[in-house]
C-alpha cells in the first residue's frame, strides 16, 4: 500500500458544449436555446445559476435554477455519467468512463479539473474533505473541495492493496476508514491513522457496501448480515435481524445517531424490490426494520432538515419516518406509480434533498419537481426534452 501527498494538474480540456436556455416552471415547453458554444476556461463561468440542481440523461446533463427548475444549460457529455455533490457552495462531481470531472454547476459549465481513475466510484463528502475511490485500481483520494474554485486543488492519495468495489471515510482526527476486498470478495473495513498506519479491522462483514456518518463522528458501513460501526477507534458488528439481510445503502446526518439504509433479504432474487427500511441506532446497537407498504431503489433514501428519514417509494410519495418511534409518521404524493428497471443504469424517479426541499424526477414524463417539506407542497415543475437519470447538486459542507 501506498501513501503520497501531491498536487494534480489539470487533466485535458473540457470537450462538452454548453446550452443555455430558458425552460417555464411549470413546464411549458417555451424555450429559448442560445447558440452553443465551447467550454469555458476554469474560473470563466458563462453563467450564474442559482442554488443548482443537476441532472444526467443519456449523453449529457441538465443544470437547473433550483428556485424555479428554469433549465439554464445543457451540456453534452457521452456515456453513462453519475453525480456527486463536491462539498462546496459550487460545484458537482461528474463520474465518467475516465475518472471524475468536476461540473462549475453555478457557472453551468464543465471545467477542465479531473481526477483520472479506473471505474470510478463512491464519492463520501465529511469533515470538510472529499474522498474519491476508483474500483478499478483500489486509489483513494481526498482533497479540501473548497480549493475547487482555484482548479485542481492539493490531494492526498492512498491505495488498497487490491482494487474492488469499495469506499472510503476521512474522519477530522485525518484517520481513514477504507473496505477491504478484491475483485471476486469484499470482506470489511480497516481503519488508519493520520500516519497511514493500521489501527483496526474488522473482516466479518460479507459483500461491504456504502457508508454513511451519524452524531459524533460515528461511521456506518453496510453488510449482508448486517452493518459495522466504527467510533472512537472500536468497530463494532449490528447483526441483521435475518439470516440474509443485506444493507447496501444508507443515509445518515450529523443531527442523528440513527442512519436510515435499505433491506434485502432473497439472496437469490434477480433483482429483490425490497418494502422495508432499516434504522440502525449507532448508540444503542438496535436494527429496526420499518414496512413501507411500498418497494423503492437505491435513490430513493435521503434524510430531511430535522434528522427525518425519507423514502421515495414506487407508490410516488415520499414516506417520512420518524427514526426515533421508528414508524412512518406522513406521506407526500410527488408523482404517479412506478417499477423499478432490472437494469441500475436504467433512469427511475430519484430523490435528491437540500435543507428543506425535495427533488423528485419522474423519467417516465421527463419531469422534475421541486416540493417544500414542511407543507408537501410542489414549489416548481420543469418538463424536459430528454429522460432525466440520475439527481443532485451543490451541497456545502463546512471546513
Amino acid at each position: 500500500m501506498t501513501l503520497s501527498l501531491r498536487s494534480r494538474r489539470a487533466a485535458g480540456l473540457s470537450t462538452a458544449a454548453a446550452a443555455v436556455f430558458a425552460l417555464g416552471a411549470c413546464g411549458s415547453g417555451e424555450q429559448e436555446q442560445a447558440a452553443r458554444e465551447g467550454g469555458a476556461e476554469q474560473g470563466q463561468s458563462r453563467a450564474t445559476v442559482t442554488e443548482p440542481v443537476v441532472a444526467t440523461y443519456d449523453g449529457g446533463i441538465y443544470v437547473l435554477d433550483g428556485s424555479t427548475l428554469d433549465v439554464r444549460a445543457d451540456l453534452a457529455l457521452d456515456g453513462f455519467n453519475r453525480l456527486n455533490p463536491a462539498g462546496d457552495d459550487r460545484h458537482v462531481l461528474v463520474s465518467t468512463s475516465d475518472g471524475f470531472r468536476v461540473l462549475d454547476a453555478t457557472g453551468a459549465t464543465l471545467t477542465d479539473v479531473e481526477f483520472p481513475g479506473a471505474e470510478p466510484g463512491h464519492v463520501v463528502r465529511h469533515a470538510g474533505r472529499t474522498v474519491l475511490f476508483s474500483d478499478g485500481t483500489g486509489e483513494v483520494l481526498s482533497f479540501d473541495p473548497h480549493q475547487l474554485g482555484a482548479g485542481t486543488p492539493e490531494t492526498a492519495s492512498y491505495t488498497t492493496s487490491e482494487p474492488h468495489h469499495g469506499v472510503a471515510v476521512e474522519l477530522e482526527n485525518g484517520e481513514l476508514l477504507v473496505t477491504l476486498g478484491n475483485e471476486e470478495e469484499r470482506t470489511g473495513i480497516m481503519v488508519l491513522d493520520a500516519g497511514r498506519n493500521e489501527i483496526v479491522r474488522n473482516e466479518q462483514c460479507p459483500g461491504v457496501h456504502g457508508e454513511a456518518t451519524a452524531r459524533g463522528e460515528t461511521v456506518v458501513i453496510g453488510c449482508e448480515d448486517g452493518v459495522l460501526v466504527y467510533r472512537d477507534g472500536v468497530i463494532t458488528k449490528i447483526d441483521s435481524p435475518t439470516e440474509y439481510g443485506r444493507i447496501g445503502n444508507q443515509s445518515g446526518t450529523d443531527s442523528s445517531s440513527i442512519v436510515l439504509g435499505d433491506y434485502k433479504q432473497d439472496k437469490d432474487a434477480e433483482l429483490e424490490r425490497p418494502t422495508q427500511v432499516s434504522l440502525i441506532d449507532t448508540e444503542t446497537g438496535a436494527l429496526r426494520l420499518v414496512d413501507l407498504g411500498a418497494s423503492y431503489t437505491f435513490r430513493s433514501l435521503a434524510r430531511g432538515p430535522a434528522g427525518e428519514a425519507l423514502v421515495l417509494g414506487t407508490d410516488g410519495a415520499i414516506h417520512v419516518l420518524d427514526p426515533v418511534r421508528g414508524e412512518v409518521v406522513r406521506t407526500i404524493p410527488v408523482i404517479g406509480e412506478w417499477e423499478e428497471p432490472l437494469e441500475w443504469q436504467e433512469p427511475r424517479p430519484a430523490l435528491f434533498v437540500r435543507g428543506g426541499t425535495a427533488f423528485v424526477s419522474d423519467p417516465g414524463e421527463r419531469r422534475l419537481h421541486s416540493v417544500d417539506l414542511g407543507t408537501g407542497e410542489k414549489t416548481a415543475t420543469a418538463t424536459l426534452e430528454q429522460v432525466p437519470n440520475e439527481v443532485s447538486g451543490v451541497v456545502a459542507q463546512n471546513h
